[in-house]
């Protein structure tokens, strides 16, 4: 399973790299077929909303979702990355606002000693207004991280107290079933990002 979604992940990235490069003329067509589809990615998951609501994967269907797993305490490129997507789903919310309501962004929180509900509420609301924040058990995470293909792994304390998390950093679009359809260029300009989410929500 983890080499299969790997592959593809990888063939994802791949096809963000060609679609990001400058062309000449105009630009290409969607691809037929998703860069992730077929791929083993999600499952399903009852996790703590940043309301202190348990939340399962069943309350998003029908909705595709932005997926991104990280923590709160990040002091780089979690709050860079969550700032970017929300900024893309706002840029497509602009756009075309039928599109944009259509997506829902998911933050799940690889900390779960830390992150506790009121945290990530605080977290997720300065990005964006419809990012729901989950949280769990540390077995629920584990499970989950696995089903997504997810890396992470606590780090060592630090002199002052504390400690980081190294995690994987991918940001997945889901369909309304959730599977998984695409990766979302977290790093890259709203602009971007509300491309490539145009190019798949419909």
């Amino acid at each position: 399973m983890a080499g299969h979604a790997m592959k593809l992940i990888a063939r994802a990235i791949a096809a963000l790299l060609v679609a990001a490069m400058p062309v000449a003329c105009s630009a290409p067509s969607a691809p037929a077929r998703p860069p992730l589809e077929g791929a083993t990615i999600g499952g399903p998951f009852t996790l703590t909303d940043q309301d202190g609501h348990l939340v399962s994967d069943t309350a998003f269907k029908g909705k595709y979702r932005i997926v991104y797993f990280g923590y709160t305490f990040c002091p780089d490129v979690c709050p860079v990355d969550v700032q970017n997507l929300g900024a893309g789903l706002r840029a497509l919310e602009k756009s075309d606002p039928a599109l944009g309501a259509k997506v829902v962004p998911i933050f799940i929180s690889v900390d779960p000693e830390r992150d506790t509900p009121p945290v990530l509420k605080q977290f997720v609301s300065a990005f964006h207004p419809r990012m729901i924040g989950l949280t769990g058990t540390p077995d629920a995470i584990a499970k989950v991280a696995k089903a997504f293909a997810i890396y992470y792994k606590k780090g060592d304390p630090a002199p002052g107290g504390g400690y980081l998390m190294d995690h994987a950093r991918v940001a997945y679009l889901m369909d309304p079933d959730g599977k998984p359809l695409a990766l979302l260029p977290q790093d890259g300009k709203p602009e971007a990002i509300a491309a490539e989410l145009k190019r798949w929500v419909r």
